[in-house]
């Protein structure tokens, strides 16, 4: 069975990165706004706050205090010719107003590419096309299942197969998810963990695991860990390493290129 190690892909474009950011003249700025210090959260802004001293790009973390404060800071930030990329860290407290707030960022500068007129691809979803391309996990052909439809991933990832005329079908995590045997290719982000059971992967499937979330302070995946066991798969992600480090690696992608224009 092939590990699909995003962590590895991750590396060698890490390396073009540093070399781009360091050769500007000016330093790239990420802005990251959120209003949680959920671990899950915590940590994926560590992560980034890390690689961008990695490759020479500054990030500032602004922890606000009300969907007001998001606001006014996503305004302020849109017109300060210091400020490269801007993003809105999810999910927020008030998730009903995520599209407004998102919606708010400039085009340019979106470079989570969440807004609904962002000058940049989603940076989850592209880092999954980018994982399965970089270990030649060809999609057509294929009978492809995408679980969950949220913002980050499950929605843009969905429209860019669509895009791309794939046989793929979009599933909610309160659907019948038995249906998932019979799909080549599945690609999970609920963030419930153990959603995915054994019985509801055929053999020789190849599994993405793009969901996160904290269960007694251990992060972990939609993908049940007994599926972990099996040797009759093609292909999975490990349980960490998987489509995150490629995620950060394509967000500074869009940052150093929005810095560009």
């Amino acid at each position: 069975m092939k590990i699909l190690n995003g962590k590895e892909l991750a590396g060698f474009i890490k390396e073009r990165q540093s070399h781009q950011a360091k050769s500007m003249g000016k330093k790239p700025t990420l802005l990251i706004i959120r209003d949680s210090d959920n671990p899950v959260i915590t940590k994926y802004v560590n992560l980034k706050i890390q690689y961008g001293e990695d490759i020479g790009v500054n990030v500032i973390d602004y922890f606000a205090t009300s969907s007001e404060d998001i606001k006014n800071k996503i305004l302020s930030a849109n017109k300060d010719p210091e400020i490269s990329g801007i993003i809105l860290q999810l999910p927020i407290l008030k998730k009903d107003q995520t599209d407004t707030l998102t919606d708010l960022i400039t085009a340019n500068k979106d470079v989570d590419g969440l807004s609904s007129h962002g000058a940049f691809d989603s940076a989850t979803a592209t880092a999954i096309n980018w994982l399965l391309a970089g270990y030649d996990i060809k999609l057509q052909n294929q009978k492809i299942a995408i679980v969950g439809r949220g913002k980050l991933v499950g929605a843009p990832l969905y429209k860019m197969f669509q895009d791309s005329n794939y046989d793929v079908t979009l599933f909610h995590r309160g659907d019948d998810l038995t249906k998932l045997n019979q799909y080549d290719i599945i690609i999970t982000a609920t963030g419930v963990p153990g959603l995915i059971s054994d019985s509801m992967i055929k053999p020789g499937a190849i599994l993405i695991d793009a969901g996160t979330a904290s269960e007694d302070g251990v992060l972990k995946g939609d993908i049940d860990s007994s599926i972990r066991n099996r040797t009759d798969l093609s292909a999975i992600t490990p349980t960490t390493g998987g489509v995150g480090p490629l995620t950060i690696t394509c967000l500074f992608d869009h940052v150093i290129q929005a810095a560009l224009k």
